[in-house]
């Protein structure tokens, strides 16, 4: 375990993202993430949509390897014009 986190890598590490709802915003996001942690089955997506339908919340549980790699995950998908919040 390194100083500046409490995570032991490797680990599951759920991501949630939210965005307007589109057909292809979980495609999306799954690129995103991808580019990050390689092309993946293990990837594991569920999805909530809003009360009213107009927003979509997505949890994609990655296998992280690094704190770098998971800083450059939330990075890329925070500035996607496309992605209101990642948590």
């Amino acid at each position: 375990m390194s100083d500046d986190t409490l995570l032991e890598f490797p680990c599951d590490f759920p991501l949630k993202v939210m965005g307007r709802k589109a057909d292809d915003f979980a495609a999306l996001v799954v690129g995103l993430v991808e580019n990050h942690s390689g092309p993946s089955a293990e990837l594991r997506v569920s999805e909530r949509l809003s009360r009213d339908g107009n927003f979509i919340a997505l949890t994609v549980v990655v296998r992280a390897h690094s704190k770098a790699q998971l800083d450059a995950i939330y990075t890329e998908l925070s500035a996607h014009e496309r992605v209101l919040m990642v948590l």
